[in-house]
């Protein structure tokens, strides 16, 4: 169905290959039962893992954030001491925390323009006091939220106990008068003085010796509230397509298709952009931001991809506006290979570090890309992900398959990296020089089942392609080279990888699962 290639022997050296994990169920939510129409705003449109791996995060196109806490170590933070011991720890947990409405649909009066409420992005923050921040976006407006459990306070003890409630002020007690003609101007009354209150009251001899308020006490009980703590608006004219957190904890970056922006996350109404792609006449522009990511651990370093499937590094040290790049990595396309679709299918979608820093991992639309950040001659490694829908690019083409955007992530360790395809399909790639890990895993209870391994077969070059675009509509179901028919309609867009195990989360449509060896 589809290989590994490209150039091997720059490739992870660590250690020999080892063999192809067995991926199992772990949990499922929002599953859909047989014939069970997906409401589109259900449909989950990002997920995150935190740092520490014991959070994850969906958002979904309905503008929901949905939160959850991994229990199985609750108890057993030192996980890696007991693995060291031969204590057998299993696989990570994790159970429903929260959910909370992140945005609504919003619309701008002054450029006619329909703001969604379909969240784009989601970004840890760090921890303070117990307390979870999370970073969020839809096409326009960030927002930082605070998710904290907090204490339940009740009232325990009243002072007067039935219907004794005149200390209480109770109004069933001591309200207004039933008769509006009992009461005068300046609290003139005509009746007798406390005609109106309950026949079963009496004051106690010598009356009442001194005023008692009700006690507040703080229960063990607690519940979760989300509180968003600032908003970062009106900073761009384009939809936000990411945003990303600075090693520091003080700083984020958020990108549209031209321009990127830095914020501090603690002043929402002023924003530094760092890089501008855009021309002085709009008819010269030749390629767009797709995605922006921060270094994992240098502060001044970033990364942005381009529609013409280029990835730049840039130092913030250099300049205020980071118009020169300190290194750049692209693919040449060899001379005469070019067709139509080329550049379309060249566009990186999603870009991240590896944990350590030294590797980015790149996806456009057919392959995943390993890159080394201090050799920018070429990719280390390319690992085609879909190679049997080179010939159907006509078909993407017309029914829009062909701009989907896909995402990718990389195994804690490095050993590994994966991205969604069609038919509800993920494919996870070894990295390790010589590895043939090469494998299908399929959305559902059993991801094993459309597994296969099979050998890298030579690509198709683009040029054997038609260049007429052909009218009508596409077809949108299509089969590999061995008869397995994919659905371009089911797609695992979103997926993220846990820090520390292995361990995945995907979204397909509405549902999500968690995937462990």
């Amino acid at each position: 169905m589809s290989g590994k290639g490209g150039e091997d022997a720059g490739l992870l050296e660590r250690g020999p290959p080892q063999p192809p994990l067995e991926w199992r169920l772990s949990n499922a939510f929002g599953e859909r039962t047989a014939g069970e129409e997906v409401q589109e705003v259900d449909i989950i449109s990002a997920i995150e893992f935190d740092k520490a791996g014991d959070y994850l995060a969906t958002g979904d196109r309905g503008g929901r954030v949905v939160l959850f806490e991994r229990t199985d170590n609750r108890y057993l933070r030192r996980r890696r001491s007991l693995e060291r011991l031969d204590y057998r720890v299993g696989p990570p947990v994790f159970c429903y925390k929260t959910e909370f409405q992140s945005h609504e649909p919003e619309f701008d009066y002054l450029k006619s323009l329909e703001i969604e409420e379909k969240i784009n992005k989601i970004r840890w923050c760090q921890t303070s006091n117990g307390a979870l921040f999370i970073l969020s976006t839809n096409d326009k407006t960030i927002k930082l939220w605070k998710v904290q459990e907090r204490k339940v306070k009740r009232v325990s003890e009243m002072n007067l106990k039935g219907s004794q409630s005149l200390g209480n002020g109770s109004i069933s007690s001591l309200g207004a008068s039933p008769n509006p003609k009992a009461s005068l101007l300046n609290g003139v009354c005509t009746e007798r003085r406390y005609h109106y209150l309950s026949e079963d009251f009496s004051f106690p001899p010598g009356g009442f010796p001194s005023l008692r308020l009700p006690v507040v006490v703080i229960d063990h009980e607690t519940n979760l509230a989300a509180r968003c703590r600032r908003i970062y608006a009106h900073a761009h004219d384009y939809h936000i397509n990411s945003i990303s957190n600075n090693s520091d904890d003080e700083t984020f970056i958020s990108a549209d298709d031209l321009r990127i922006n830095l914020w501090n996350l603690e002043i929402s109404n002023q924003s530094f952009n760092i890089v501008d792609v855009k021309p002085a006449n709009m008819e010269d522009l030749t390629e767009v931001i797709t995605c922006a990511e921060f270094h994992p651990s240098h502060c001044h370093t970033l990364a942005y991809s381009s529609s013409k499937g280029s990835i730049r590094l840039i130092d913030l040290r250099q300049s205020a506006l980071c118009d020169n790049h300190s290194q750049l990595f692209e693919v040449h396309e060899a001379p005469g290979a070019r067709s139509f679709f080329t550049e379309i299918i060249a566009s990186i979608s999603d870009i991240k570090f590896g944990r350590d820093g030294k590797y980015i991992l790149s996806r456009d639309y057919m392959t995943l890309k390993l890159w080394d950040i201090s050799m920018n001659s070429g990719p280390v490694a390319t690992f085609q992900v879909h190679e049997y829908l080179r010939p159907k690019l006509c078909d993407l083409y017309e029914n829009d398959s062909i701009f989907d955007k896909f995402e990718c992530c990389l195994s804690g360790d490095g050993l590994r990296v994966a991205t969604g395809s069609y038919n509800n399909l993920f494919r996870v790639f070894g990295t390790v020089s010589g590895s043939t890990e090469n494998t299908t895993l399929e959305a559902s209870r059993d991801p094993m089942r459309r597994n296969t391994q099979n050998q890298s077969r030579p690509g198709r070059a683009l040029s054997n392609l038609t260049r007429v675009v052909r009218r009508g509509g596409g077809d949108s179901v299509s089969a590999d080279g061995s008869g397995n028919s994919y659905d371009f309609s089911c797609k695992l867009l979103h997926l993220a990888w846990h820090p520390t195990e292995n361990f995945m989360a995907c979204a397909a449509a509405n549902s999500l699962y968690m995937y462990h060896v």
